[in-house]
């Protein structure tokens, strides 16, 4: 990886996803695996699209206020929130969606809506996976 600022670095063991454990080197994330219930597993422990989704929604929020902070816009409180959808696909295998969800308040809607436009232009999350994943972002201003 060329001129990386940081570099993450986990590792999954056992069985992946159906009972696995992952951890970082640094040993901060050390969590068990479990598939959902709603996929017919026990449920019970984190899973990948979890993990995803906390990923995503914190990465989103930090270039939201980013975004925010360069354009002298003060917000009051805000939140995101990622849903990652797993989906099978028509030729095997499985394939991701996600919808981002923006609050907002202390801002009207339409600089809420070019805040938000400005955070997935900026989050390295939307950047990897635009145009290889469905994804929709909307905005709610309180």
């Amino acid at each position: 990886m060329a001129d990386s600022i940081y570099t993450a670095v986990a590792t999954s063991t056992g069985d992946g996803r159906a009972g696995g454990h992952v951890v970082t080197d640094d040993g901060v994330l050390d969590v068990g695996l479990a598939i959902p219930r709603e996929m017919g597993g026990p449920g019970g422990a984190t899973n990948p699209e979890q993990m995803f989704a906390a990923g995503w929604a914190s990465c989103f929020h930090s270039a939201l206020k980013a975004v925010a902070a360069s354009q002298k816009v003060q917000i009051n409180d805000s939140a995101v929130i990622a849903e990652v959808g797993l989906s099978p696909l028509d030729g095997g295998g499985f394939g991701l969606s996600a919808a981002l969800h923006v609050e907002l308040s202390g801002v009207d809607q339409q600089t809420a809506d070019k805040l938000a436009e400005g955070a997935h232009a900026m989050c390295p999350y939307s950047n990897a996976t635009r145009g290889n994943i469905p994804v929709t972002v909307d905005t709610t201003v309180a």
